[in-house]
């Protein structure tokens, strides 16, 4: 059993297909380039601390005994064997989790941990960065019965060593799992739109879901970003199709608005003009300025809108019978 998490972002668990091919799971990590942390020096340590040991015997039962036999072999052995195994080197980023007769004793590190050689074991180790998990879930349903693809990525850390090493037998693996199964069951209660539309809304979702499953295993969400979503083409032209028709209906409804605006405003303009001739005389003016001003050509003006220019005998008569 693994229990070590060597790098961040590798794990043991179900990592989901490229964009290009969604036919089965296989690894997505990406390769930036950069070289990965390893533990070469902690085992060059372990070495050296075993042929310190190996080494010391050997120096003994030559100087003490006159020679080296093949008892004094086994004891080097055994005592390089007990050195490299009382003195660990444990790296900044690591806790180790100590037992002792097979029940926990303590987590210990980083730096030079010590343990009793037989007594004590030192195998796991927990790597206690941000470490990143990727996953998706593939041809599920949503609640209108859509089958869509969904890919996302989980940031997550161990806070708690004791319980991600006892509580759980690879929670690397638990990691991932429990993220996908969240997923299929937070798009099974969304529909197609809500998940399209709403991603902001499916991640924090997401993290409250697998957060409250693995905070018992000492393992904290950090946060969760949904990567893609991919809907079936026949179902794309379809939603191509109903926003088009959606926009259309919004332009013509605040066309409409518009226009009823305008209306009223003529309405209410009307009523201002209604028995007040000299308004409207200075209305027709102004108007007619407007077009010279802005052809900057000769206004040539019909008989009848001429009127609007002169008093009219039907002016005339009632000036003469107001006075």
């Amino acid at each position: 059993m693994r229990r070590t998490q060597g790098n961040a972002g590798n794990f043991d668990g179900p990592t989901p297909a490229s964009s290009s091919s969604r036919t089965g799971y296989a690894d997505n990590r990406f390769d930036t380039g950069r070289r990965r942390a390893s533990r070469n020096g902690a085992t060059v340590f372990a070495l050296v601390l075993f042929l310190v040991g190996f080494g010391a015997v050997l120096a003994v039962s030559f100087f003490g005994f006159g020679g080296v036999g093949i008892a004094a072999l086994i004891a080097a052995v055994v005592a390089g064997w007990l050195v490299a195994s009382s003195v660990h080197i444990v790296l900044e980023w690591e806790k180790a989790v100590v037992l002792r007769f097979g029940k926990f004793n303590r987590v210990a590190g980083p730096g030079i941990v010590f343990t009793w050689p037989i007594v004590e074991f030192y195998t796991l180790r927990v790597d206690q960065r941000v470490c990143t998990t990727y996953f998706g879930a593939e041809e599920t349903l949503t609640s209108d019965l859509v089958p869509i693809n969904v890919d996302a990525v989980l940031f997550w850390m161990v806070f708690n060593a004791k319980a991600a090493c006892v509580e759980v037998e690879d929670y690397s693996s638990a990691v991932a799992w429990v993220a996908q199964t969240s997923m299929r069951k937070a798009i099974g209660r969304a529909t197609v739109s809500e998940v399209a539309m709403r991603r902001d809304q499916l991640d924090e979702e997401l993290k409250a879901a697998i957060e409250e499953k693995l905070s018992p295993w000492g393992i904290d969400i950090i946060d969760v970003e949904v990567r893609d979503i991919v809907v079936p083409k026949e179902l794309q032209e379809a939603m191509a199709l109903e926003a088009v028709a959606e926009r259309e209906k919004n332009a013509r409804m605040v066309l409409a608005e518009a226009e009823k605006d305008i209306s009223d405003m003529l309405a209410d303009a009307s009523e201002a003009y209604k028995g007040n001739a000299e308004a409207m005389k200075l209305r027709t003016m102004h108007l007619a300025y407007e077009s010279v001003k802005k052809s900057g050509g000769t206004l040539v003006i019909p008989s009848a809108f001429s009127e609007g220019f002169t008093e009219t005998e039907a002016d005339r008569a009632a000036k003469t019978t107001g006075e």
